[in-house]
């Protein structure tokens, strides 16, 4: 019965997990469809929704410490509970970035730089969270290794649009072309674009996390830790 007991514990931490994992990437999405409509009734929703992420993330934390000094679990079962420790750290802080971004949504006076498509490069680091947590609750390793992989791509857009953004700003092209635009607002919003840029190259970094943690969860390899 004890046994019973301690693996229903098991099965309600990943659950949970994949839950918290759901409610970030809703977050996400909600983010980047304020930043793409400037839809501030969902920015704020986003914001105000960011204590709802932290209550669970601090719940599951309580549950993981509870499971590793109630419990003592050993091999496969202290490994699952540590990765989860951790995922559940990324996942929070994925919900921060989604903040961030909601946030950036609200403060946006003009569209800056519309050649660099911010939607499908949160749409691509996204979809790397979605699948490392996919990995995540089918054990599959293959799954770990892609999401890995994927990041360099992640990588690639966002130093693209940032090297654009940077290099006409120095040209003065953009600016110059606008005489409505005041200087001051046109660099608030520029700054602002670029820590876009900066929290979605962050977001694929998590998922990455998180598919580290995952791969070294299910066959105890560190190969993605470093």
């Amino acid at each position: 019965m004890a046994r019973n007991s301690y693996q229903t514990l098991l099965n309600e931490l990943e659950e949970d997990v994949l839950y918290l994992s759901e409610l970030v990437a809703e977050r996400v999405r909600f983010a980047l469809d304020a930043l793409e409509d400037k839809d501030e009734r969902k920015a704020e929703e986003v914001i105000e929704g960011d204590h709802e992420i932290n209550r669970i993330y601090l719940d599951l934390e309580q549950d993981c410490i509870d499971l590793l000094a109630l419990q003592q679990p050993v091999a496969s079962d202290l490994r699952f509970i540590t990765a989860s420790f951790k995922i559940i750290t990324d996942l929070e802080r994925i919900g921060d970035l989604a903040t961030n971004l909601a946030q950036y949504a609200i403060d946006a006076e003009n569209d800056v730089y519309t050649e660099v498509d911010i939607r499908r490069i949160g749409d691509a680091a996204l979809d790397m969270v979605d699948q490392a947590m996919d990995a995540y609750e089918s054990e599959d390793t293959e799954l770990c290794h892609s999401v890995a992989e994927r990041d360099d791509n992640i990588d690639t857009m966002c130093n693209e649009a940032s090297q654009t953004i940077v290099r006409d700003l120095m040209s003065g092209s953009d600016f110059e072309g606008d005489g409505e635009l005041d200087p001051e607002e046109f660099l608030v919003d520029v700054r602002r674009l670029l820590l876009t840029v900066r929290d979605l190259e962050r977001i694929g970094d998590h998922a990455v996390n998180v598919a580290a943690r995952t791969l070294y969860m299910i066959d105890n390899d560190d190969s993605l830790l470093f």
